[in-house]
């Protein structure tokens, strides 16, 4: 019998080759023969070995040859010594800066509780480790890979070899000198050695380099009399030198207090400090800032501003830029720059006289000219010297911006198709009760804010509440939209979302928010793009050694329909044709704009536009001695001073100076449906004054000039003019007696808090201020409805 044939894939065994007893081990070959598949791309643990024991030979062998080929430098001063060139856009030069202003001193002359707060800022255990710590900078470095923020890993001895011997710049050939560097300094220099170059080397702001230097700049002496409490506020100061100037950046403040407070816990830690005297320490309020006489005039603020710039958005760092040797070319144009100048000096500055009027110490201005199109900041008014007063009032964030805030709230009302809450859509044609001190309906909290004048006007349609800019309408429509809403839509524009104060809540639709004059002109500049926001600019190009740096991503977005800024708009030229801002008419061009006048008569703001150019200006009131905020009663000897007075007549010389040459543009505006200006179905209420209000009675308004090339059609007074036109059937008597009665015997105009008994403003320089009259809304609504009085459509209106 045959034997049986193997079963099919089965391999016959060699009959040489000796069967493998169960037991005995197999061989490597055959373990290799077993691995198939995905188990032969895992490396065996003798391969693993082995490629660790290669790293650590290449690392070892690496580390050897970068300690023996990398020398100490010479120290770098000569970047320190280079200065910076600031350019306006044309080129020529606006300012140099970077002139280092460094004193040497020893290490005995610096206070110990000063040297200990810096190493209690920077490198608390200085003294123990070594010249480079590995573990701090994998941790730096995994932070700032994992989004925590970009941080440091560097210790003291590194700083100092960054500081004196490399550069600030951000490069691994830089880090990696910095590492060997610091190695070999570590083994060859004391502790003292170091923490006495570093002290010598850093920098501290306000162009001060070394620890000498920021004693005299900050508190006006020597190093050697430095307190506990200023040495660790000097101490915070090499965290972020700029940003921690509690002076230059009142915004920053709070942050600045929380690391001047890192710094003396730590000093508490490590038992350098006892409790008992940190708890008697007190935050010492550095002293002003001395410009250099460089930047005197506006060159300071454009200065400050551009650095400020650069900063934010992380071009270069603080560090970086003070070693100087840029070339910084702005978007700063010249002559609109001098215009803007000339402007101020000519409606205001020149007739300031304290020793007359007292309120005339506290006035300070400020302003901001965007084009909408590029976003290039094209000029910028920052006060009257930066030599005399170094905050710049274009971008501090400490004063409320008031009623410049409500075209936000009709712009939000557009973009989320909102209604009232009885269903009707929002529209410039959409009726609200206009009653002073009216509550607002749907607040969570009771709120039930005043008319400028204590004035009620009965029901009026958006476009006329915000001709007149009255409070209890806008207060009612941001509860209307939703303040969260309200405040998104604010932020798409461009309204930063840290603004102090930028608080939800019926109150914000009045300009609660301290929004500075540049986010303003930001936003404004939003609304005239149609709604297109693009980031604003200070920087054409920065170049060094003819190298470019980078500049930020600019890709404009649409923040808001179309429709919604566009019809937003039209009811801003409503105000410059008929209401508070008519003396914007000056500058020759089509314009829309907002009238703003804080609480207390703080400032004053007019923000406005032509579809080319969007410029704000604003008024503010400040103690020169204290810093305190004042009210600008009595500046400039009016009783109020109000946005659409002395701003909106800044605002109309400098445009017009700054479009000289070019024909005036009209705004081709795609408005929502609904929006289109039409009758009030009915005669609103006479606005009336609050009984048990005592308003003191102002003089009838002069003639109110009309909108360029325009004929003009007589008195404009009192609502005459407008009763006869809109009004020539029945409610014609109506609408002349009611609107001449209440212009001749009220005369007050209405700017959010705008002034009582100041009249139309634009057609000279004294005695001519804001907008439109009780008596022309009263003649104007009563002619348009030919006086009938129909049934109230809805119980939401009275």
């Amino acid at each position: 019998m045959s034997d049986q044939s193997p079963p099919p894939g089965w391999t016959p065994r060699d009959p040489d080759t000796p069967a493998r007893p169960p037991t005995e081990p197999r061989t490597e070959a055959e373990r290799q023969r077993k691995r198939t598949g995905r188990r032969r791309l895992v490396p065996t643990w003798r391969m693993v070995v082995g490629a660790l024991l290669l790293v650590a030979l290449l690392t070892i062998g690496a580390l050897a040859a970068g300690y023996l080929l990398v020398d100490i430098p010479p120290a770098n001063s000569a970047a320190t010594a280079q200065s910076n060139v600031y350019l306006y856009a044309d080129g020529s030069q606006i300012a140099r800066d970077g002139e280092v202003n460094r004193v040497n001193v020893s290490l005995s002359q610096i206070p110990r509780t000063a040297q200990e707060a810096v190493l209690a800022a920077e490198d608390r255990d200085f003294y123990a480790e070594r010249a480079v710590d590995p573990k701090a900078m994998l941790r730096a470095a995994w932070n700032t890979a994992t989004g925590k923020g970009t941080q440091s890993g560097s210790t003291i001895t590194q700083q100092y070899v960054k500081n004196y011997y490399l550069g600030q710049e951000q490069t691994i050939k830089r880090k990696v000198k910095e590492f060997f560097i610091a190695i070999k300094l570590g083994r060859e220099k004391s502790k003292d050695y170091i923490l006495e170059g570093y002290l010598n080397t850093s920098y501290f702001g306000r162009n001060a380099y070394g620890i000498q230097a920021a004693a005299q700049a900050y508190y006006g002496k020597d190093v050697g009399k430095l307190t506990t409490a200023e040495g660790a506020y000097l101490a915070t100061l090499l965290n972020s030198p700029s940003a921690f100037d509690v002076v230059a950046h009142p915004k920053s403040r709070d942050r600045a207090l929380a690391r001047w407070n890192y710094v003396l816990d730590g000093m508490v830690k490590k038992r350098w400090l006892s409790e008992t005297e940190r708890a008697a320490t007190r935050f010492p309020e550095p002293g002003k800032i001395r410009p250099a006489a460089g930047l005197s005039g506006q060159r300071g603020y454009l200065v400050e501003a551009v650095k400020d710039y650069i900063f934010e958005h992380e071009i270069l760092d603080e560090k970086t830029l003070a070693e100087g040797g840029y070339r910084i070319t702005t978007t700063i144009d010249r002559r609109r720059q001098n215009a803007f100048v000339d402007a101020v000096d000519e409606k205001v500055v020149s007739h300031l006289d304290p020793e007359v009027h007292k309120a005339d110490r506290f006035v300070r201005a400020g302003g901001a000219s965007i084009d909408p199109a590029t976003g290039k900041v094209v000029a910028m008014y920052g006060g009257i010297d930066y030599t005399k007063q170094y905050v710049n009032n274009a971008t501090r964030h400490d004063y409320q911006v008031a009623s410049t805030f409500k075209p936000f709230v009709f712009a939000s009302a557009v973009e989320n198709r909102s209604h009232t809450q009885d269903g009707r859509p929002i529209t410039p044609n959409t009726l609200y009760n206009g009653n002073n001190k009216r509550r607002v309906v749907g607040a969570r909290t009771p709120y039930a804010p005043e008319n400028e004048g204590q004035l009620s006007y009965g029901n009026i349609t958006v476009t006329t509440a915000t001709d007149l800019s009255v409070n209890t309408v806008f207060a009612q429509m941001v509860v209307d939209v939703g303040t969260v809403k309200v405040k998104k839509t604010a932020i798409d524009l461009g309204i930063p979302e840290d603004t102090p104060n930028f608080v939800l809540g019926p109150a914000m639709a009045l300009g609660t928010m301290q929004a500075s004059v540049l986010d303003m002109t930001q936003a404004y500049a939003t609304l005239a793009d149609h709604g297109r926001y693009t980031p604003y600019t200070f920087l054409e190009k920065i170049a060094k050694d003819g190298n470019s740096i980078p500049l930020p991503d600019r890709t404009p977005k649409q923040a808001v329909s179309r429709e919604a800024a566009d019809t937003t708009t039209s009811m801003l030229v409503s105000v410059v044709d008929n209401g508070t801002g008519t003396a914007a008419l000056a500058a020759g061009h089509p314009a829309a704009g907002k009238t703003g006048t804080a609480e207390l008569d703080r400032s004053a703001w007019f923000a406005a536009y032509t579809p080319d150019l969007v410029t704000v200006v604003a008024m503010m009131g400040q103690d020169p001695d204290t810093g305190t905020l004042e009210s600008l009663y009595g500046a400039l000897g009016e009783a109020r001073i109000s946005g659409g007075g002395y701003p909106a007549r800044i605002w109309a010389q400098y445009t017009k100076t700054a479009l000289e040459g070019s024909d005036p543009l009209d705004f081709d505006l795609e408005l929502q449906p609904g929006a289109a200006p039409s009758p009030p179905p009915f005669v609103p209420d006479t606005p009336q004054q609050t009984p048990d209000e005592n308003t003191p009675q102002s003089p009838a308004p002069p003639n109110r000039p009309n909108r360029p090339n325009r004929p003009t059609g007589g008195q404009d007074q009192g609502g005459q003019a407008q009763g006869r036109t809109q009004g020539q059937n029945q409610g014609q008597t109506e609408g002349q007696t009611q609107g001449q009665a209440q212009g001749q015997a009220q005369g007050q105009t209405t700017d959010g808090q705008s002034t009582q008994g100041e009249t139309t403003g634009g057609q000279t320089d004294a005695g001519t201020t804001t907008g439109t009259t009780t008596g022309t809304a009263a003649g104007t609504l009563g002619g348009a409805t030919g006086g009938r009085r129909p049934r109230p459509p809805s119980p939401y209106l009275d």
